[in-house]
């Protein structure tokens, strides 16, 4: 899937705000609506663009008690258990890692109570093994 530097710019523009009018993107890009669109097609149709989601405010992600969960699931039971954590609704991002663990999830909930009631669920997940969570106290960076 080649690219070019227009489109790594329009993929830019995307992430900084993927509700932006069309015209708006072509206009800092300086070509025309319709190449814009036809960047934007062709960057969905070949896969690139996967599809669009919601960005959280920093705000909204304040209120939240964020924690990294560290799991281990054997080789065996890994693909069943990666799904069960993706029906989590408080599951914000899970990466495969090398190390003493497998997996690690970021999950995010209203309250130290449920966020104690989501690791816990985590914890007695057929195929998980043994966890080790650690509340994120701030974020420094995030891009």
């Amino acid at each position: 899937m080649p690219r070019d530097d227009k489109d790594d710019r329009l993929l830019a523009l995307l992430r900084e705000h993927g509700r932006m009018p069309l015209t708006e993107i072509a206009r800092r890009l300086g070509v025309s609506r319709g190449a814009a669109q036809a960047r934007l097609q062709k960057l969905e149709r070949n896969g690139t663009i996967a599809g669009y989601t919601v960005r959280l405010s920093a705000e909204y992600e304040r209120a939240c008690i964020r924690a990294i969960v560290m799991i281990k699931a054997a080789p065996a039971n890994r693909r069943a258990v990666e799904r069960r954590l993706c029906q989590l609704p408080e599951l914000r991002a899970l990466h495969s890692i090398s190390g003493l663990f497998d997996l690690s999830a970021l999950v995010c909930a209203r309250s130290v109570a449920e966020l104690d009631r989501v690791i816990d669920a985590i914890g007695v997940m057929d195929g998980v093994g043994e966890t080790q969570s650690s509340v994120i106290l701030s974020t420094k960076l995030e891009r």
